[in-house]
């Protein structure tokens, strides 16, 4: 085996409503997730993720959806390099990132945040639609 190779060991992976309540499932059901997985809710990492996918889930349901097609949460735990993968996926094949330009502009912070966040993160693309993931370090 390849020790680069990073091997999830413990995964969840749900479709939500592509709707401001899908949204704020999938934050609640990453806190729950990694409270389930040893890290509690009033965890820095726990607090951390809730809020990449917050900003990833509401880009999902407000940039990426599609009507009549749901978004999907997915938690990877991986090792060895002691990560917590956090993907979001939605069905727009749109790549096109979106970032605040003016100072009084009212959106385009969500990636900032998330650049800000997270370790690492980045899109990957699908055979429909795309994966916008972040990782933490554990």
């Amino acid at each position: 085996m390849n020790a680069e190779i990073s091997t999830p060991t413990a995964e969840l992976t749900q479709r939500l409503s592509a709707t401001p309540r899908g949204a704020r499932l999938a934050r609640r059901l990453v806190a729950h997730q990694l409270a389930t997985w040893g890290y509690p809710h009033d965890s820095d990492l726990n607090y951390t993720a809730q809020q990449l996918t917050a900003e990833l889930a509401a880009n999902a349901v407000t940039h990426g959806r599609v009507p009549g097609r749901d978004f999907e949460v997915r938690l990877l735990l991986l090792t060895p390099d002691n990560t917590l993968r956090i993907e979001v996926s939605d069905a727009r094949d749109d790549r096109q990132l979106r970032f605040a330009r003016e100072a009084e502009a009212e959106g385009g912070r969500g990636l900032v945040v998330v650049s800000l966040l997270a370790r690492t993160w980045g899109v990957a693309e699908r055979d429909v639609g795309k994966t916008v993931w972040a990782e933490l370090p554990l």
